[in-house]
């Protein structure tokens, strides 16, 4: 007699023979998404598709427009181009391909081998993955020994891999085979190549771009725009981390390892402190600037870089003053609503535009103004004489996420204003082919300091997450290449410290809660890093806005 299982999906239970897999299930279910089913659910824990269902339990899908379902989309579609490269080029004329960081919808990558990278090869090696996205190849899995696993990525040439695996607790590492090509990946894979549809491949820089689907519109190819500024930022990163001779999580575990973690704090926060008063002389040396505009996303760090380019600005003989744009919020109950009906305060019309650009018109004409005072409790403006008149030196550090944007200042002159773009871009990957995003950094950050500052848990700051990115793509990166700088606020050591103080806040979340999928996933990959004290981080540095023992008022 065959075994049977049960299993409950939207509240229905059904049975199935046991080891029927997820991706044949799934197939009942597709109809009901509007998108790709990539992922399952089961019991609260993600599953690749091709794997079996062997016990009773509860089962739900994730598709392509989902966090997790993206990421294994972009994921897949990333060992396909590797594969693709190396069945084109052959793998003794390929030294490294490097899978740098995102540019919006498309993932740069650095290329270095004997055969230059040409319009011809690229177009090779699209025409190479369109053969393999055809003929539906499976992404197989198999786990072996952590000693085989170094041994293996030693036998390529993959030396950041091997280094990474040199610190793994783990006995095992999970390889993916596509072909007979190999490789280590941080996270879940499709179960096979045919469900990847939509991609481009195109040289940019001195490497290529893989464009690839957004979550928001995962059944078409984003579309790209050159973002120069935001490229050369990344790019400087980069090349400070290849100075340093840490460009991976395996060479900064070497550092620490080695016991020289407190050199490279302080070689990292000086290269901060010299870009920060390199910006502060291009405001000096310009001469006309009133208005520093300062704004990027969520744990960007906007506050510590506020007062430290502040104090900059004083060595060079100008008078600055911080304003908060929050300040200029309207009272609470004219607050416009978002779509669900609910207060939207990250609308630019949640402040008093009006009011704010006569009070900064007033100071640029050297008038007395009464700088408000928003009082987050009662929900109102309140003045308490708090005077300000500009005088020749004088400058106005001002922050909030709409600096960039130029209907906030709509009122005064563009060469009057300094625009400043700050953001946290890791400049550290996991290896060569798993990068690490820039928003999980922000998000580690946040989870640190609301847990410390505001008393909100782990769990509700990744349910909050979600929309607090959305208002990110809605109000400041449309603007980040207006500005006339950016700051890159990430730390190339900041890791190592923050799992010390996240780990606790993540263990907390209950199995059974929605957040428990996303608080696994950071754990896991936080596993990778060494863990380092933060006795030695300067009293100034933005990483003590989330951890506390800063000499600013943050």
């Amino acid at each position: 007699m065959e075994e049977n299982v049960k299993v409950v999906i939207n509240g229905v239970k059904k049975e199935y023979k046991k080891g029927i897999t997820f991706l044949e299930i799934s197939k009942e279910y597709q109809d009901d998404h509007a998108d790709d089913i990539i992922l399952a659910v089961q019991n609260h824990r993600l599953r690749e598709l091709f794997k079996s269902v062997d016990f009773d339990c509860e089962i739900s899908f994730m598709t392509t427009s989902d966090d997790a379902g993206h990421k294994t989309y972009v994921r897949g579609m990333t060992l396909v181009m590797l594969k693709a490269f190396y069945d084109v080029l052959g793998r003794e004329n390929i030294s490294n391909i490097l899978v740098e960081y995102s540019l919006g919808p498309g993932l740069y990558c650095d290329y270095k081998g004997k055969v230059p990278l040409t319009e011809e090869v690229i177009q090779k090696v699209k025409d190479r993955m369109d053969e393999l996205i055809d003929n539906d190849l499976p992404f197989l899995k198999k786990s072996i020994g952590t000693n085989d696993a170094i041994k293996l990525f030693e036998n390529y040439g993959m030396y950041d891999k091997q280094k990474l695996f040199k610190y793994r607790r783990v006995s095992k590492a999970n390889i993916y085979t596509l072909g007979k090509f190999q490789d280590y990946f941080y996270g879940y894979m499709p179960p096979s190549t045919g469900m990847l549809k939509h991609y481009d491949l195109f040289l940019y820089g001195d490497g290529f771009i893989l464009l690839l689907p957004t979550k928001k519109k995962p059944n078409e190819l984003g579309e790209f725009k050159p973002q120069a500024k935001l490229f050369q930022t990344l790019k400087q990163s980069n090349n400070w981390g290849k100075l340093m001779e840490i460009e991976t999580v395996g060479a900064l575990n070497d550092v620490i390892a080695r016991g020289e973690i407190s050199d490279l704090i302080l070689v990292q926060e000086a290269f901060h402190e010299k870009m920060i008063a390199d910006i502060a002389s291009q405001i000096k040396n310009a001469g006309n600037k009133k208005f520093i505009m300062i704004a990027g996303p969520s744990s960007s760090g906007k506050t510590t870089f506020s007062h430290r380019l502040s104090i900059q600005l004083k060595t060079l003989g100008l008078k600055p003053h911080p304003i908060a744009v929050d300040n200029y919020f309207v009272n609470r109950d004219q607050t416009p609503l978002d779509e669900n009906g609910s207060p939207n305060y990250e609308s630019l019309h949640a402040i008093d535009l009006a009011g704010f650009n006569k009070d900064m018109t007033d100071l640029l004409n050297k008038k007395t103004v009464d700088i408000p005072y928003y009082n987050f409790k009662t929900g109102k403006r309140e003045y308490k004489g708090n005077y300000m008149t500009l005088g020749d030196d004088d400058i106005l550090v001002i922050e909030g996420i709409h600096g960039l944007n130029d209907e906030l200042s709509y009122s005064l002159p563009r060469e009057s204003k300094f625009k400043i773009y700050i953001s946290a871009l890791t400049q550290i990957n996991i290896d060569e082919h798993n990068r690490i995003p820039s928003t999980d950094g922000r998000l580690i950050r946040r989870i640190v300091r609301d847990a410390r500052t505001r008393g909100t848990s782990a769990k509700e700051t990744i349910a909050m997450w979600p929309s607090v990115r959305r208002g990110e793509e809605q109000n400041i990166f449309p603007f980040q290449e207006d500005a006339d700088v950016m700051f890159n606020s990430a730390l190339i050591y900041e890791l190592a410290i923050l799992k010390q103080y996240i780990e606790p806040a993540l263990f907390g979340i209950d199995r059974e809660a929605p957040e428990y999928i996303e608080a696994k996933r950071i754990l896991k990959f936080l596993d990778y890093f060494i863990g380092v004290s933060s006795e030695e981080i300067p009293k100034n540095s933005i990483l003590r806005e989330f951890v506390g023992g800063s000499c600013f008022k943050v």
